[in-house]
């Protein structure tokens, strides 16, 4: 794998390099994403999958399956690369959760996904709006798994505990980045901030999970030590994608790492204990994130083909 050198900051100019072919992605069609579509309008709903502009909303939407976005579509953070937007947002719906709920019904999903703004501008971080979408979710919804893509809450236990006692089947928080390039790429939040959430998260006996992106300058080094961070924070998932600006205004790709990276990062991922590493440049948190559910299932199938590599 080529060696990158440790870069002082990141660029403050657009993104002039060429996409390559592997980060193809096929137009959203076809009778099942157009089911999914109907849904998310009707009830009113916002998704991670339009709102950060995902590569994957084709293929996730034409399964049937969305990432829901609570608690509104203005963020009070102004993360460098995040396509959600950025402002004073509207008073909380407490109506919400009933619509995710019955949502997530008529969609007959086996596996939900939900994540939410920053509402910093809240007392309690949007905990208990959370914690209600949670339980309505299951209530009417007691046959499928429940992830959810938490904000850090500001590692502030109280709010963390309500979505502990909720209870979903994995609750992820990103750390988007290594701790050199987290003043930049995420602005309002801190690097060991992040990691004690997910420390909280564990344990209070949650299946963890977090996320990071790269081709934002960071080196293979950095990359390594933010995993061996994430494990010791007690994290069970990890996913590894590559960076994509969503717009001009937003920070630039430095480089577009190629698959062979990721997948050498899949392999240490797996050497360093995680129970699940998703390593891909398309791949986002939510990708795949049915699998992530099962305890053991992406590690033992891992061995299996490190076995017959032998």
């Amino acid at each position: 794998m080529q060696e990158l050198p440790v870069v002082p900051a990141i660029p403050e100019k657009e993104s002039v390099i060429k996409k390559p072919n592997w980060l193809r992605v096929k137009l959203p069609i076809g009778e099942s994403y157009k089911h999914v579509r109907g849904l998310v309008d009707t009830h009113k709903l916002h998704t991670i999958c339009e709102s950060g502009n995902c590569p994957n909303m084709g293929e996730c939407w034409g399964e049937g399956t969305a990432t829901f976005m609570i608690l509104g579509n203005i963020c009070t953070r102004s993360c460098g690369f995040c396509a959600v937007a950025t402002g004073k947002p509207d008073a909380v719906d407490w109506d919400e959760p009933q619509r995710v709920a019955e949502a997530i019904y008529l969609m007959k999903v086996k596996h939900a996904v939900i994540t939410s703004v920053d509402r910093d501008e809240l007392k309690d971080g949007g905990s208990v709006i959370w914690q209600n979408t949670i339980r309505a979710v299951q209530a009417l919804n007691p046959n499928t798994t429940l992830e959810t893509l938490i904000p850090d809450f500001k590692a502030e236990k109280e709010n963390i505990e309500r979505i502990i006692e909720a209870a979903p089947q994995v609750v992820s928080h990103n750390i988007e980045t290594v701790e050199r390039l987290t003043r930049q790429v995420r602005i309002q939040a801190k690097y060991w901030r992040s990691m004690e959430t997910l420390k909280i998260l564990k344990e209070g006996g949650m299946r963890t999970k977090s996320g990071i992106m790269l081709g934002l300058g960071e080196n293979k080094e950095e990359v390594v030590q933010t995993l061996k961070d994430l494990y010791n924070s007690g994290v069970d998932v990890i996913t590894i994608g590559q960076y994509l600006q969503p717009s001009k205004k937003h920070l630039p790709v430095h480089r577009f790492v190629h698959p062979d990276e990721f997948e050498e990062l899949r392999h240490i991922g797996y050497e360093l204990g995680f129970d699940y590493v998703e390593s891909g440049p398309l791949v986002r948190s939510s990708y795949h994130s049915e699998r992530h559910v099962i305890a053991g299932y992406g590690k033992n199938k891992w061995k299996q083909e490190r076995a017959l590599a032998l």
